[in-house]
């Protein structure tokens, strides 16, 4: 499996057989080999997790299928792809020549997703994050962490291949509530549960975000699991 940080939260996901295509909304998305079937997601319409010129890569590819979140509109998708396309609430599974998809409802816009195909699985966020800002009332932020539990708890004990999860500067002192809480999921102290590589994401180019974690959690189970991304266009191989 082979995995290309594009920008912000869009990441393209390379299997034996076929591709995945996350949130992208900038970047150089790298060449796509024509012969393996294309699925590009959408968790929301915010317009740095939705760019309408993914539908510009069915061009030449009739293998490309489009898996978007319910509140985009079915407007921005193109006429003749919407037979390729379909659009998911929250909580809802879809079923496509051995590619399964499951929904989780989000504590902003959306959904997230959970992939298995080809004997592998993946989990990309979203927006669904424990959003607690200094500038909202206690309450707020209470009942915001009590969603972000409840929403993500499908995966707990959740065995995943890459997890993809937001960690956000613009939350200062609380930029890692998200990541810590699902770092609590499985055992990480057994390399055999949780996700296998974590890539954090939504950190508007400031990589040194991901420094700053490992920094302030020395020994934090499943620390070791952290991608360290440094910019765009970056690949890995798992």
């Amino acid at each position: 499996m082979k995995i290309t940080y594009i920008a912000h939260s869009g990441f393209l996901v390379e299997l034996a057989h076929t591709l995945f295509l996350f949130d992208y909304y900038q970047g150089e998305i790298p060449a796509l080999p024509p012969e393996k079937p294309l699925y590009v997601f959408a968790s929301h319409r915010h317009p740095d997790h939705f760019n309408p010129e993914i539908f510009g890569l069915a061009r030449d590819r009739e293998n490309s299928f489009f898996v978007l979140s319910h509140d985009i509109w079915r407007s921005r998708v193109p006429e003749e792809l919407r037979e390729r396309t379909v659009h998911l609430k929250a909580g809802a599974r879809w079923q496509r020549d051995g590619v399964e998809v499951d929904t989780l409802r989000s504590t902003d816009e959306g959904v997230a997703f959970l992939v298995r195909a080809e004997g592998k699985a993946f989990y990309h966020a979203g927006d669904l994050n424990d959003w607690r800002w200094d500038g909202e009332s206690e309450n707020w932020n209470r009942g915001m962490a009590e969603k972000f539990r409840r929403y993500i708890e499908p995966l707990r004990e959740v065995d995943l291949d890459a997890a993809f999860v937001p960690l956000d500067p613009r939350q200062e002192e609380h930029y890692a509530l998200g990541l810590d809480y699902f770092l609590t999921l499985a055992d990480y102290r057994d390399p055999k549960r949780g996700a296998k590589k974590i890539f954090p994401m939504h950190c508007w180019d400031n990589y040194e975000i991901i420094d700053r974690w490992l920094s302030d959690h020395p020994d934090f189970p499943g620390r070791e699991r952290i991608v360290k991304i440094n910019g765009r266009g970056e690949s890995f191989t798992l």
